[in-house]
């Protein structure tokens, strides 16, 4: 784990996505279940729905699969 102030870092996550972008995308689609009544699959210290969705992918708690579309 990497030495940070924020936990989980950006670095650790980036390590579950591989990119920002991927990261964004899940993260924010994630909170928005989460705000829409879904259950959190982690126990956070928190209430805040993004905060929920990043230990969820810290903790591998969701997967994502990537599509690659060839461009037309």
């Amino acid at each position: 784990m990497n030495n940070s102030m924020i936990n989980p870092s950006v670095v650790d996550l980036l390590e579950k996505t591989h990119d920002r972008y991927s990261l964004v995308l899940l993260s924010a689609k994630r909170a928005r279940q989460i705000i829409d009544g879904s259950k959190p699959h982690v126990d956070a210290n928190s209430h805040k729905p993004l905060t929920i969705a990043i230990h969820e992918i810290d903790e591998d708690a969701i997967k994502f699969e990537r599509v690659n579309e060839e461009a037309k």
